[in-house]
């Protein structure tokens, strides 16, 4: 992408620029924080899906553990959080009153990214809710669809076809946080963005290592459209 870059900065706008990367990243993580699982599950069920299955507090425990349209509720309200996350991020860049902020569009996307990686932060966790979250492929897979479409693509496009050939959900999320960095690079020729990406990728990756391992053993359950009760099958 043609135009400035983070290198070119300098020290002399580090200062203007600390305030407002603090302010993205206060206002993403806080909406990063509000996780559809445990909101839902809490104090709508009055039972916390961190208390069920893999204790994890994402969409896929959430569905196994209790099903019914309040799954819906669950995807709208992660959606949601990492949309205006990433439009905190736009913002702030677009009107923040500094010099570069408002002359390079590349500028937006550091914005994007910046916040996005807070959001996630936020999601996995959570400050409110004792730091145990989601793994952050509802939040992920709607912060790459910010970014580009082709980013989106990449990641998404991958997912789909593993979880649906396989039935690992876990598999395809894997893809998915291991391909965001290479899917930046390709997009924006960036290295600033590109750390970012790893690091975002690397969240995703990190959060499933557990998946990896039963995947690899062979011990990992398998998505049904069927939710699952307590006890049944091994944790995902």
């Amino acid at each position: 992408m043609p135009g400035m870059t983070w290198t070119d900065i300098g020290p002399w706008a580090l200062s203007d620029l600390l305030l407002p990367l603090v302010i993205v990243a206060a206002a993403a993580y806080l909406c990063g924080c509000f996780n559809g699982a445990v909101i839902v599950s809490k104090y709508i069920l009055r039972d916390d899906v961190r208390r069920h299955g893999s204790g994890n507090a994402g969409l896929t425990n959430f569905y196994r553990t209790f099903g019914g349209p309040l799954t819906l509720v669950v995807i709208l309200l992660d959606v949601v959080k990492a949309v205006v996350a990433v439009w905190v991020g736009i913002l702030v860049v677009r009107y923040w009153d500094g010099g570069f902020w408002s002359q390079e569009a590349i500028a937006v996307v550091y914005g994007k990214y910046w916040a996005g990686m807070w959001c996630l932060l936020g999601h996995m966790f959570p400050c409110m809710f004792h730091f145990k979250g989601g793994k952050g492929i509802l939040s992920g897979g709607t912060i790459a669809i910010m970014m580009d479409w082709r980013i989106a693509l990449v990641v998404w496009g991958g997912f789909l076809i593993l979880a649906v050939i396989t039935r690992w959900v876990s598999l395809g999320s894997i893809w998915a946080g291991a391909s965001f960095p290479f899917a930046t690079w390709f997009v924006y020729h960036d290295l600033i963005l590109l750390l970012l990406g790893i690091f975002i990728g690397g969240l995703v990756v990190w959060k499933h290592r557990g998946n990896l391992k039963r995947i690899l053993s062979g011990t990992e359950s398998r998505f049904s459209l069927h939710h699952k009760k307590d006890g049944e099958g091994p944790k995902t």
